[in-house]
């Protein structure tokens, strides 16, 4: 019976030495969620390869949930019902009300205290994208700018230059003109009808997004410009909708080489890849507007950002510092997905490489610091900022209307949403 006793001191001790020697938040599951598609495959991987064996020495589980719908309605919802996962994918261009609302929550105690992250491993125009009131609220886990992708087989075979740093818009559609064979059914490029295209025209030309009152105004001359540039391409014949020839977008009709250049960024390298491994593409900077001597861009970005509510922040900021360690985003970006957010990647060997998707995403790289950049966010409205423009645009490129029919109910509409 003694022994017994003894027996049983002994494990009672072993067991409460077990509970001093183990992380408070052993067994703990983490939610992440992001949206679906060709990224299910890509977060699977990372979290495989980088995530689990970073975080299970906590005793922390990743539970990764993918959300097939509508991501940016399921994300508000659920945050609001309460539902939402523990860390989550928040784009740039619908940040702002999340973290006005309150519901990211503020990271800048955690990098504080954290050894593996910090802010100054972070490109300051990619955090400051998600930073509010001065508290920053996710870390961009990669980034992605426009470029000119452009055929050379096209270009060759019509004894035409290949699109080059050194293009205005009047050289560019020279260019264009010069390669295009519409009775062939080729073209010089592809032109969604969309702001995430068109905007960094009008961004070189000298569009700023609000004025002083928080007002857009479509009549700005270097917005009216470009819009004319850009829609007159299409009404010209050498320009083309990617709808028009059965594609969803830009890289798709790229990749049909029906088109000589397309207006995309470092996201379409992995569908080249597999979908047209034999093109032979060369990419280069946005022309530069004559007037303003600049090119446009957007800066593209997601961050992870953690739920203000979940109940195990501090686990999923250790699963967030594991998504955006150095390793994880050099796969990523010699996977040619995106580009890395830590500045110490930006003189990655990678970027030195003579292949075709390497330069590329050089070429993107640089277009975040070429002109007038601005990233690609559109205030307290989200996306419903650009509703009306790239309706204007399609109807104009449709045939629907003239320019200035719709910019003037492109700018009525705005102006019902601003309240002015």
């Amino acid at each position: 019976m003694r022994l017994h006793r003894c027996a049983g001191r002994v494990s009672i001790l072993l067991l409460m030495l077990l509970l001093l020697v183990s992380p408070a938040w052993a067994g703990t599951v983490v939610r992440v969620s992001g949206w679906a598609g060709t990224d299910v495959a890509i977060v699977e991987e990372l979290i495989t390869r980088f995530v689990e064996p970073a975080v299970k020495p906590y005793g922390i589980e990743v539970r990764y949930e993918p959300i097939a719908e509508d991501f940016s309605t399921y994300l508000f919802n659920s945050l609001s019902a309460g539902t939402a996962p523990d860390l989550f994918y928040v784009d740039i261009f619908w940040a702002e009300p999340l973290m006005a609302a309150g519901q990211l929550e503020p990271l800048d105690a955690y990098l504080q205290r954290s050894e593996a992250l910090s802010k100054e491993d972070i490109i300051p125009s990619l955090l400051e994208a998600f930073t509010y009131q001065g508290k920053v609220y996710g870390i961009p886990k990669d980034f992605n700018t426009l470029a000119v992708f452009y055929n050379k087989d096209i270009f060759d075979e019509a004894g035409v230059p290949y699109p080059d740093e050194s293009d205005t818009w009047a050289s560019f559609t020279d260019k264009l003109r010069r390669v295009s064979r519409p009775q062939e059914g080729i073209y010089g490029i592809a032109l969604a009808p969309e702001f995430a295209r068109f905007g960094a025209f009008a961004y070189a030309a000298g569009f700023r997004l609000f004025d002083e009152r928080g007002r857009s105004d479509l009549s700005q001359p270097g917005f009216v410009e470009a819009f004319e540039w850009y829609t007159g391409l299409v009404d010209e014949g050498i320009g083309i909708l990617p709808a028009d020839i059965g594609q969803s977008w830009g890289g798709g009709a790229f990749a049909t080489e029906r088109v000589a250049t397309a207006i995309e960024g470092a996201w379409i390298l992995g569908f080249l890849r597999d979908q047209a491994p034999n093109l032979p593409y060369g990419a280069t900077l946005l022309p530069r507007h004559a007037g303003t001597g600049q090119r446009g861009n957007f800066i593209y970005t997601v961050s992870w950002s953690i739920n203000a509510a979940s109940r195990v922040k501090e686990e999923a900021f250790r699963v967030l510092e594991a998504l955006t360690s150095p390793e994880a985003q050099q796969w990523v970006l010699q996977r040619g997905l995106a580009l890395p957010s830590r500045q110490a990647l930006l003189d990655d060997p990678y970027f030195k490489q003579a292949t075709a998707e390497a330069q590329a995403n050089l070429v993107v790289f640089r277009g975040a610091s070429e002109g007038n950049v601005q990233p690609f966010k559109f205030g307290r409205y989200g996306g419903d900022w650009m509703t009306p423009v790239n309706e204007a645009l399609s109807a104009v490129m449709t045939g629907e209307l003239t320019p200035q029919q719709a910019l003037a109910d492109a700018q009525r509409r705005l102006d019902e949403l601003t309240g002015r």
